[in-house]
């Protein structure tokens, strides 16, 4: 096969590739390093590649298929978010603040090395994963391959452009406010935050930013994310999720909620409301029960998420080897943490009940609810990086579609939904129920072979090269 052909097949078909012996490990590899050499200068999606481990492990991974194993990522290159630990290296977090390197794997990155996969090397995130954009003073700004003058938002920009541009068949992300959906739908890629706690956070980050944070897989399609959180998921449905894919389509009652959050500045472009309004349209073509109600999200919705993520900065900062060589905003932000009382944070979890009850009315009428995800285009670079620590913040309000989401632990994904009139990515939010993954993914796959999104890529072959 042509090597833009493999590294842009995805983790599921990359993996039948090898099983079927139309492709060794050792081959996907050095086509994905390949790409990782050429593009990466330019975008700066990674922080570091492990480019000889790759290949050993690649090695490994044809011997384990010539005697028969049979892993279902075996030979899958995957890229890890720099806020996940890898065994050997240091976990950066987007800053020059980090200790030593770990000497243990996160659990999520010892199961998708149990499931074959191999680790290509750790992505780019803004320091301390704090921005809905991916750009620090120590490691750079990483770019969005539809246009590297803008952002590939945050903060899993950077496994959100391998997988666009085929450095990665899957991408490791965490979401602790729309950090995996947001760089999706910016990127035109799938990406889904599971239920709280579907992929363990450990051995050490254990209820980050109090609750909110959820590991879970950027992806070039709906059954390649499936096959992730096969491969990682506590607890999956019966069969696992690939196998709830095979479903039969089920009628499903959908509503459409345009409307961000109370407190938030959000605001909605016509292009991105189209897009939520064609995708009503096909869901309705699919035969589905699809009509108009808002979420109720309260008052409450936005303070509970503000208060633990900044809570949760503090903590993370006090752990940290070298905390003052932080970026000023980041201290400042980890001050005004230490500044909000215990009792505030106590108080949002305590509320996170009332909160969670309130928004699933909506599931008194609906199976699924479909949002916008990204209100505007990707921001120019200069727009939203490097500025102070309040303007940084207004900005963050990008994410207010997101962000509930977090609060109460449910599943949402981003979806590809088309391209606006600067050839820049659209994509859609569906929000489900407490633990069901599975009616997302299923009614993404639909939206996916409906109107195809994979098969169309970023112009990145054009890039010039890096000065």
């Amino acid at each position: 096969m042509d090597a833009i052909e493999v590294v842009y097949a995805g983790a599921g078909e990359q993996a039948r590739l090898i099983r079927e012996d139309r492709l060794s490990a050792r081959e996907l590899v050095e086509a994905t390093l390949e790409r990782i050499d050429r593009l990466n200068p330019r975008l700066n999606a990674f922080r570091v590649v492990f480019a000889d481990r790759a290949l050993a492990a690649a090695d490994q991974a044809d011997t384990l298929h010539s005697n028969g194993e049979d892993l279902p990522l075996l030979g899958v290159p995957v890229a890890i978010k720099d806020d996940a630990d890898v065994l050997g290296e240091v976990t950066a977090w987007g800053t020059d603040a980090y200790g030593p390197p770990k000497s243990v794997d996160s659990d999520v990155v010892s199961r998708l090395r149990a499931a074959g996969a191999i680790v290509i090397g750790k992505t780019h995130v803004p320091e301390m994963t704090l921005w809905p954009w991916t750009a620090s003073t120590t490691w750079g700004a990483t770019r969005n391959p539809w246009d590297p003058q803008r952002t590939p938002g945050g903060s899993s920009g950077g496994s959100a452009v391998a997988v666009a541009t085929g450095m990665c068949g899957v991408a490791l992300g965490s979401d602790g406010g729309g950090s995996i959906r947001y760089p999706a739908a910016l990127t035109g890629v799938f990406g889904i935050k599971p239920q709280r706690g579907r992929i363990p956070l450990g051995p050490d980050h254990h209820d980050a930013w109090n609750g909110l944070i959820a590991y879970g897989p950027l992806a070039r399609g709906v059954r390649d994310a499936a096959a992730f959180l096969d491969a990682t998921a506590d607890d999956p449905p019966a069969g696992g999720f690939r196998s709830a894919l095979d479903a039969s389509p089920e009628r499903l009652r959908i509503a459409i909620s345009l409307k961000p959050p109370p407190g938030s500045r959000a605001r909605l472009t016509d292009e991105r409301r189209t897009a939520v309004e064609h995708t009503a349209v096909l869901l309705r073509e699919l035969g589905h029960d699809v009509f108009e109600h808002e979420v109720d999200y309260g008052v409450a919705a936005m303070w509970n998420v503000s208060v633990r993520y900044v809570k949760g900065l503090e903590h993370d900062v006090g752990n940290l080897a070298r905390p003052e060589r932080l970026e000023r905003n980041t201290r400042r932000l980890a001050a005004l943490g230490n500044r909000i009382p215990d009792g505030w944070l106590a108080h949002a979890r305590a509320k996170e009940g009332a909160v969670a009850s309130r928004m699933n009315q909506s599931f008194d009428r609906a199976d699924v609810v479909l949002t916008p995800i990204a209100g505007g285009p990707p921001p120019r670079i200069d727009e939203v990086a490097g500025h102070g620590l309040a303007r940084s913040w207004f900005i963050s309000n990008v994410m207010a579609w997101a962000a509930p989401w977090n609060a109460i632990g449910q599943p949402a994904a981003s979806v590809p939904a088309g391209f606006d009139s600067q050839g820049l990515p659209l994509a859609v939010q569906l929000c489900g129920r407490s633990s069901d993954e599975a009616t997302l993914l299923r009614v993404a796959l639909q939206l996916e072979e409906a109107r195809p999104w994979a098969g169309t890529r970023p112009p990145v072959e054009r890039l010039a090269p890096c000065d």
